[in-house]
This record gives structure tokens, sequence and C-alpha cells, in this order.
């Protein structure tokens, strides 16, 4: 989903709590990352794994000029031969530590994922959760955003709207941040549209 899909989503959403609820958790994610500077961790589920959002974040990593943003996609099925990005098995929880910030973004956890969560809070790890609200999950996040069954978003949908807001820049007037917000993103993209094409070589 583009910046331009965004942009009319969020209209969409005007006046409901679903902007601010997004806006909330994304600005945690990003306080956390940012503030400890351990990195941050993302992982779903054998079934689910949170490609899509993983990708979306390296964007806005990228767009915002916070590389901290970028995170490290921990898979169930990891195997040496798959890509370094893509490589990164659940053994990465285990060694997670204080600094670290790690986000569960699926639609269920299952019983042995719960405990690597519960492990890496023990060590001192941030715990976010993004998903239906299950109480196991949320008992050990220090912050999550319920996405109940049936409601007006799914995951994914979701996943876009807290990517998009977790690269805006809450202080825009702060030095060394590009003020990459999503205004500065649409204006850019309407730029690009109406400039001349290239000369041919």
């Amino acid at each position: 989903m583009d910046a331009v899909r965004v942009a009319l989503l969020r209209e969409v959403l005007a006046g409901t709590e679903w902007l601010g609820a997004t806006r909330g958790f994304a600005a945690v994610l990003r306080g956390s990352v940012v503030s400890h500077g351990g990195g941050l961790l993302l992982v779903g589920t054998a079934e689910y794994e949170p490609w899509h959002l993983a990708a979306h974040l390296v964007d806005e990593a990228a767009w915002s000029g916070t590389p901290e943003l970028a995170p490290t996609l921990v898979r169930h099925h990891a195997r040496p031969s798959d890509p370094p990005h893509l490589a990164v098995g659940l053994g990465r929880i285990g060694a997670a530590r204080r600094g670290e910030t790690l986000l569960v973004a699926s639609p269920a956890a299952d019983a042995p994922l719960l405990d690597r969560v519960a492990d890496a809070r023990r060590a001192g790890v941030t715990v976010l959760a993004l998903g239906p609200p299950e109480p196991d999950l949320t008992s050990l996040a220090h912050e999550s955003l319920p996405v109940p069954d049936g409601s007006e978003l799914d995951l994914d949908t979701v996943q876009h709207l807290v990517s998009a807001a977790t690269g805006e820049n809450p202080h825009p007037g702060h030095p060394g941040r590009p003020r990459h917000t999503l205004r500065t993103r649409l204006a850019a993209l309407a730029e690009s549209l109406t400039a001349p094409p290239p000369p041919p070589w």
C-alpha cells in the first residue's frame, strides 16, 4: 500500500478510533527502538510471517532517516541456505537482550512462541504485540494494539497504518531528522509524476 492509498484510507477512517490507536502504537514502537537503540526484531507464526510489514518498515526507515526502524525478520523455518535477510531463526529471540525491541505481529501465537517471548521479556527486551487480543500475549507485552476478529480493519491493513505512522517524524523541528512526513512524501510523488521525462541515453 503506497502513501497515496494510506492517505485515502486515513480520510475514510477520520473520526474513528483507528487513527489514534495506530499512531499511538507506532509512537511507542518508534520511541522504543530509537531511544533504546538495540534494534527491532519482528516475528509472526509459522503460518503467518509478517514479511510485508518488515518490507514496509524498511521503507519507512529509509524515508524517515531512522535506520533503527529497519527490523530483523525472525522466521520459524529459517534455513542457513536462505538469503541473509530471511535466514534468521527463532534462536535470535533467545539471544535478545535489554535494549532490543520485539514486535509480535500475528493472528495467533502458539505456546512455544509465547515461551520465547516470555524469556525475551525476562531478559529485558521490550515486547510489543499487534494482532487479535490474546490474554497470554497481551500480558507479556509492554504495549499492544488489538485487532479483533471481525473488526472494521483486518490485520494487514492495520499493519500498513502502523508502519506509515512509524516513519513519520513526531518532532518535525528536531535537528538531524529529515521531515519525511506523509505530506512530504505525497508532494514528492506528485512532483515525480509531473516532472518531464529524462533525456534519452
